[in-house]
C-alpha cells in the first residue's frame, strides 16, 4: 500500500508544550466546547491523526500532527522541545508529610481516631447496639475477601 500526500488548509493551534493529549488539542483549537465532547468524539470515532481513525484520548500528540475533526483539519504547532518526563511519581520519592493534627486529638493510645458527629460520638466501627460488628466466616480462597452482612 503506498502513502499519498496531498495538500489542505489546516488550523494551527499552537501549544505550549509537547506532548500534549488529544482531546486537549481540540478543546484549545475550540472545536468543540469542553473536554468530555473531546472525549465522546474521539470515542465515538469522529476524529483522525495523521489520516488514522484515532479513538485514543488521550494520545500524545506532537508538533506537526494533523488531526480531522468535523470536516476541518488542524495542525498541532510547538516551539518546544519533547518533554517525555514521566507523569507518575518515583516509587523511590519519600512520602508527603501528613497535616498537623488538630489541637487535642489522642493518637498515643489509639483512641480518638474515629470520625466523631456534632454531638461527639464516635461514628465509625460502632453499631447501633453499642457492640462491634463480628468477622463473618473465613476468607475466599482466591480474594482473600470476607462475607460481609447487615
Amino acid at each position: 500500500m503506498s502513502e499519498e500526500e496531498y495538500e489542505v488548509e489546516a488550523l494551527a493551534v499552537e501549544v505550549s508544550a509537547q506532548p500534549i493529549e488529544l482531546y486537549k488539542v481540540l478543546k484549545i483549537a475550540n472545536a468543540v466546547s469542553g473536554g468530555g465532547e473531546a472525549k465522546y468524539a474521539i470515542a465515538e470515532g469522529y476524529v483522525a491523526v495523521n489520516g488514522e481513525l484515532e479513538q485514543r484520548k488521550r494520545r500524545k500528540m506532537y508538533d506537526g500532527d494533523v488531526i480531522e475533526f468535523n470536516n476541518e483539519f488542524y495542525v498541532v504547532i510547538c516551539d518546544q522541545p519533547v518533554d517525555e518526563s514521566p507523569q507518575e511519581p518515583e516509587l523511590a520519592m519519600p512520602k508527603p508529610a501528613k497535616k498537623a493534627d488538630k489541637p487535642g486529638a489522642k493518637h498515643a493510645s489509639g483512641k480518638g481516631r474515629g470520625n466523631k458527629s456534632a454531638s461527639g460520638k464516635k461514628t465509625r466501627g460502632n453499631k447501633a447496639d453499642g457492640k462491634k460488628k463480628s468477622e463473618s466466616g473465613p476468607a475466599d480462597q482466591s480474594t482473600g475477601r470476607k462475607p460481609i452482612s447487615f
